[in-house]
């Protein structure tokens, strides 16, 4: 029936003609006049079912919905039977976002007509906005049967298969379309996003600048173009092809997300947080955002923060593997590793092939001690490894791995992590009356390597060498940080500053040699480094590895740790020194030492001793460790007391092979003073391996105690034997597993033996090298000074042996 057959006398006819009217000054542009018209039918025919419907769209084009949806749920209301106005209502709901009365309205169009191709395209676009992916999928195959060429279900459906992970297939969806319409933006654009996914960057960059080339302000191919290159970690052209597609539309969230996640990959902590908040204030169930916030929070070691970011983020997407992942570095941070094993279980049971996340569940597990199905944990990472998955390169330092598969992980972080910003030094060549070095740390606190190099800071030649020392960790106002400030003649706090801010600071003070004294540990900021900020740059000690990078010229080492055929496993030049490539000095040791009882060791106990991270104790070696307390039934096993977890686990390992839990003592944290007094105690430190006692060996011999180590294949593996020998007791070095039982036996023993190594030790602890720090920092500024010179004759680094000298102290 036709409107106007409706109406049979003049009061009728004069509302229809109205009606066009003001639908005819609507379609001229003359807003206010259609608006007073449309009013005015209405308040002469309030329930006029035409007017109802059309003054409601007219609202809806204008943006008021609320009086929009008011209107022609009225005309719905008078005409039930109306598809139009039922079509109406759910455009209507889904504009405000109400996708579940939208899908309502749409469902009952369907029931009444179930091939109404504008009703099931609805459909899609709710499904797709309330999550049900498959669902969308599933109405887009039934629009394709019925009409093939209908574009806008591919665009649904592509967007559905990206989100189900089907990427391959979505590809195909996107590709149907541009086969159709050669000049289709929105098709090229979803190729791209296709193609993004699939990590084809190329093609993807090329499908989105096709997209542009159709219409240069297509929003989401700029978003797009600003995603592959913030996953190639071109942080400068992402957050300008993000600035591009905001300048388009102001609103679209997931740019603002985008910069955030680019700004706090440039450690610009501030401006990432800023950056999520405006992407939060757009869409506040943004989940990535919420993530990227955690992450920021992370970052700063702000982990209450991190953790209810995180948490809102998963109250929004309980699958987000990456905020589980997240939530587990945090759990990490805090040393409550059974909740991060849950975490990290959670993340890579939603996603098996996350990256990082195996490693980090296998470290955690180590550091539990659970060595559940702990062959094959590590069988898998190195095949993982082999296959060129990504994998955090310090888990490949605590399990049997060799020099060159730990360079093969190095470089393949560092290709991942780095960015690739214009070099800040090119060439110049400073000319100072010292040598500028600075030494780049997150861990100027109380932490085991602040516990080493502080020494070296007070005794460094300041005629020779003008120190340092940039602080990009936590704030503490502890005795250790105290004490490095005061030893170096310039301390700078950093750890408010990006990368790019601490690699100019570096550069604007002409610094001759930076080292990195974190390389690719938590807190490392290797992207200082890739930004070339000085002239020679060099990885030394917080990282018993190579960095695998090229922008880090010399490794600080000597023959022991790597012998020279094992140069080529590593990216850097090795520096040889003299002895030991690892700085010491004489710390206090407490003289209010306590009891072995106030230490809960039986009096009369041989005590076996390691203050090792329970991380590096593996089953081969506690295996060792078992048969010797079962082979002396008076002895006992100290350790550091560590999560309780770990210690049940421990205690459960023992009982396993025989041996009494109450034989494995946990000794408490202390302060390094009284820590070293207690080692008094002990009789023999055994050692671990592949990762071998660092600082917790110099402890141990500072303190008179001998160490038994097998020395290893890495860096890692063979600290213990270089400082041995640096102190003299090379009889100590083992190179297998059956020596290595072999002679902790014979010490067990043959008490004479012992005594006479420990009296050794106490000689050759106050004469031999290892404790030397003034000798030690000659050889060091020696290495630097070589560097120096080469690189001031314009030759590139080399590898640099420095020669023993004779001294006197």
């Amino acid at each position: 029936m036709k409107p106007q057959d409706r109406f049979t006398d003049a009061r009728h006819a004069k509302a229809f003609r109205d009606l066009n009217q003001a639908v005819a000054l609507e379609r001229t542009g003359l807003l206010a006049e259609a608006e007073s018209a449309y009013a005015k039918v209405i308040e002469s025919n309030p329930q006029y079912f035409d007017a109802l419907h059309l003054y409601g769209l007219f609202k809806f084009k204008r943006g008021q919905l609320s009086d929009a949806i008011r209107l022609v749920a009225k005309a719905h209301k008078l005409n039930p039977g109306s598809l139009n106005a039922l079509n109406s209502l759910g455009v209507m709901y889904a504009h405000l976002k109400n996708y579940e009365q939208a899908l309502d309205a749409f469902n009952k169009i369907i029931r009444h007509n179930e091939n109404d191709v504008l009703a099931l395209s609805n459909k899609a676009q709710c499904l797709n906005e309330l999550g049900r992916f498959q669902e969308t999928v599933d109405v887009c195959n039934k629009i394709l049967s019925l009409d093939k060429f209908k574009l806008d279900a591919y665009l649904a459906r592509g967007a559905a298969l990206l989100e189900l992970k089907d990427h391959e297939q979505a590809l195909s969806n996107y590709q149907k379309i541009v086969g159709f319409n050669q000049t289709h933006g929105l098709g090229w654009c979803g190729t791209g996003n296709a193609l993004y996914r699939l990590k084809r960057y190329d093609e993807a960059l090329a499908a989105y600048d096709r997209a542009l080339s159709i219409k240069s302000d297509l929003e989401n191919a700029w978003l797009g173009r600003g995603n592959v290159f913030y996953d190639l970690k071109r942080h400068d052209e992402a957050l300008a092809a993000y600035d591009k597609a905001l300048s388009i539309k102001s609103d679209l969230e997931n740019a603002w997300l985008g910069r955030g996640n680019a700004f706090c990959d440039l450690k610009r902590h501030d401006e990432a947080l800023a950056a999520y908040d405006k992407a939060l204030s757009i869409k506040s169930d943004l989940e990535n955002a919420w993530l990227g916030r955690g992450n920021v929070f992370y970052d700063l070691k702000r982990h209450d923060e991190a953790l209810a970011a995180y948490d809102k983020a998963l109250s929004i997407k309980s699958d987000l593997e990456n905020a589980w992942l997240g939530r587990g570095n945090v759990f990490c941070d805090l040393k409550r590793h059974d909740e991060a094993l849950a975490a990290y279980d959670k993340a890579l049971r939603l996603d098996p092939d996350l990256e990082y996340a195996e490693g980090l569940r296998l470290h955690t597990k180590m550091h539990l001690c659970d060595w559940t199905n702990i062959e094959g944990d590590i069988s898998q990472l190195l095949s993982n490894l082999r296959n060129q998955k990504p994998l955090i390169p310090f888990v490949l330092l605590s399990i049997p791995s060799s020099p060159m598969e730990q360079l093969q992980c190095a470089k393949g972080f560092i290709a991942r992590q780095r960015s690739f910003p214009a070099p800040l030094w090119r060439g110049e060549i400073y000319s100072h009356d010292r040598i500028r070095i600075a030494y780049l740390s997150s861990d100027f606190n109380e932490h085991a390597l602040a516990s080493l190099i502080a020494g070296l800071f007070e005794v460094h030649d300041k005629a020779r060498c003008q120190v340092f020392a940039l602080s990009s960790g936590p704030s503490q106002n502890s005795p250790m940080r105290q004490r490095i400030a005061g030893a170096v003649e310039h301390f700078i706090d950093v750890r408010d500053k990006s990368d790019q801010q601490i690699a100019e600071l570096i550069r604007r003070l002409e610094i001759d040699i930076a080292i990195d004294l974190n390389g690719l540990t938590s807190g490392g900021r290797s992207n200082v480094f890739a930004r070339r900020a000085a002239p020679l740059q060099v990885n030394y000690l917080g990282y018993t590895a190579t960095m695998g990078a090229d922008f880090i010229d010399y490794i600080i080492a000597d023959p022991t740790i790597i012998p020279q055929e094992q140069f080529a496993s590593y990216a850097e030049r090795v520096v040889w020194l003299p002895d030991t490539y690892q700085v010491n000095w004489k710390r206090r040791i407490s003289e209010q030492g306590r009891t072995r009882r106030e230490c809960d060791l039986p009096d009369e106990a041989f005590v076996y001793c390691c203050f090792n991270n329970p991380y590096k104790i593996l089953p081969d070696i506690f295996d060792i460790w078992m048969r010797l307390l079962r082979a002396q039934q008076t002895s006992v096993l100290w350790m550091l007391d560590a999560h309780p977890t770990t210690c049940a686990n421990l205690r459960q390992e023992a009982e396993k092979r025989g041996v009494s839990a109450n034989r494995l003592v946990f000794a408490p944290r202390a302060p390094l003073p009284e820590h070293l007094a207690r080692h008094q105690h002990a009789d023999l430190f055994l050692d671990t391996l592949p990762y071998n006692a660092h600082t917790t060996a110099s402890d141990a011999l500072w303190s008179g105690l001998p160490v038994l180590t097998q020395i290893g294949q890495t860096f890692a593996g063979r600290v213990a034997a270089s400082l041995l020998n640096a102190i003299g007791l090379p009889e100590l070095i083992t190179h297998s597993r059956h020596e290595y039982e072999s002679l902790a036996v014979e010490l067990t023993l043959n008490r004479e033996k012992l005594s006479n190594i420990k009296e050794k030790l106490n000689k050759n602890r106050l004469t031999m090298p290892l404790f030397n720090t003034a000798l030690f920092a000659r050889y060091i500024e020696a290495a630097y000074a070589a560097m120096y010179q080469r690189h001031q004759a314009g030759l590139p680094p080399d590898h640099i042996e420095i020669q023993p000298i004779t001294t006197s102290g």
